[in-house]
């Protein structure tokens, strides 16, 4: 996600984008725990996007 589809974003949005993105990091970890996840860099692109989130989130 990038920061000018973060920025046209109302509140509401914002905060189910991020549940989205928690629940996404929650899904990498069981996948990765069954050994089901091939690619690992999914866990720090989340990451990034939760902490933009967060960001604008505490900006609005």
């Amino acid at each position: 996600m990038k920061r000018f589809d973060i920025k046209n974003k109302s509140r509401e949005e914002l905060t189910s984008s991020l549940a989205e993105f928690r629940a996404k990091i929650a899904q990498l970890q069981f996948d990765k725990a069954d050994k089901k996840l091939k690619d690992f860099s999914q866990f720090k692109k989340a990451k990034k996007d939760i902490a933009r989130i967060m960001t604008a989130l505490s900006s609005l």
